[in-house]
């Protein structure tokens, strides 16, 4: 779930903290990618026809297509993605785990329903409700990255976490996600839809967690604290008290513990034995890899244990994966020329100037010392 609506309140109370960008603006980046979130967009994609992205055999491959196509598109335009993975849920989640696990119960009633009436428009919107993230798409995923020599990352717990650890360490440019709550966790930057296909045709939007809190003239835990207000995976909020209520509450009395003391709690009623105060605590301080430990490195991918797999395990089309990964070696070669041709012309450009300044000021010096002669009076014979 993220956190509820905080993209709509920080567009709202703090729009200087966003900007959108198209991918290349993104050149030469080191991004974090939650892979959880990208591989359930790749599952619930379709084909134009409206039919699921399968193999000859009816397995499952849009996982693998999309990390495939959209990595290689990352990598065409100068980003360097690794991918980081969720580790065990933390305890705190469970209740919403629970709630999501009622959704499904009632969305595989209403799909029994739909089949029955043969109403296919309602077949397909709960099938995609009912996809899943399993660790057979983890693993196979994982894989498939390896082979085009893109780093992993295994979170110890949330991977949205684990993103934000590796940004706030300089290891990593920024996280993307489509969860708002990697801002919650202190990403320093945010990038949603960076992984969405360009037939959506949607900009990345990227969200300045720096601005966001000097807008919103919050510290990281006020912003924690609303983002509690407003709705997260480990605790319920306060009934009656929507996003706009919640950030006037938060400017007014600064943390939740002074809210609770000056509000009618009879008006708006808290959740009983509220865990606010740990759900703060999960975020401050969540179950990470420390960014100091955790080594990035992107190798040369393994052109033919790729074709190995994707052709000959997974039934996909040689000629359109040998493409694809020719365009892979073209893009990580035009990358990396790139950023020596950026070197060199930021050094040449220092030097420029700096020659320019030493010139002017010996064109000045001289002409000082040409205007002393003129001034310097004539002795009389």
């Amino acid at each position: 779930m993220g956190i509820k609506d905080l993209s709509k309140l920080i567009a709202d109370r703090a729009p200087k903290a966003i900007r959108t960008n198209e991918m290349k603006a993104y050149f030469g980046r080191k991004v974090a990618i939650d892979a959880s979130m990208s591989i359930y967009q790749f599952l619930i994609a379709v084909r134009h026809d409206g039919s699921a992205l399968t193999n000859a055999d009816g397995e499952a491959t849009g996982h693998l297509m999309g990390m495939f196509y959209r990595t290689i598109r990352m990598i065409d335009n100068g980003i360097k993605p690794c991918y980081v993975f969720d580790g065990k849920p933390p305890e705190m989640k469970s209740g919403e785990l629970e709630k999501r696990t009622e959704r499904r119960a009632e969305a595989e009633k209403a799909l029994a329903e739909a089949t029955e009436k043969g109403d296919t428009e309602t077949i397909e919107k709960f099938e995609r409700r009912l996809v899943k993230v399993s660790p057979a798409h983890n693993d196979e995923c994982k894989r498939l990255l390896r082979l085009m020599g893109v780093p992993v990352v295994d979170a110890p717990c949330e991977a949205e976490a684990q993103c934000a650890a590796l940004a706030r360490a300089g290891k990593v440019f920024a996280t993307a996600t489509e969860d708002m709550d990697a801002l919650t966790f202190g990403s320093t930057v945010l990038l949603r839809h960076m992984t969405f296909s360009e037939a959506k045709k949607m900009p990345i939007k990227e969200f300045d967690l720096s601005k966001v809190l000097r807008e919103m003239d919050f510290t990281h835990e006020q912003f924690i604290d609303l983002c509690i207000l407003l709705g997260c995976d480990y605790c319920p909020t306060i009934r009656g008290i929507g996003p706009k209520r919640a950030f006037e509450l938060m400017q007014q009395y600064g943390s939740i513990e002074s809210i609770l003391e000056n509000i009618d709690t009879k008006k708006y009623v808290p959740p009983e034995n509220w865990k606010f105060a740990e759900a703060r605590q999960l975020f401050l301080k969540p179950e990470v890899s420390e960014g100091d430990v955790v080594t990035l490195e992107w190798k040369s991918p393994d052109t033919e244990g790729i074709v190995a797999y994707m052709v000959g395990e997974k039934n996909f089309n040689e000629d359109r994966i040998r493409g694809a990964l020719a365009k892979l070696q073209k893009s990580r070669q035009n990358a990396q020329q790139g950023r020596i041709d950026s070197f060199f012309t930021s050094s040449t450009t220092v030097s420029t100037v700096a020659t320019s300044k030493k010139r002017k000021a010996e064109e000045d010096k001289a002409k000082l010392k040409a205007g002393a002669k003129k001034k310097v009076p004539m002795k009389k014979k």
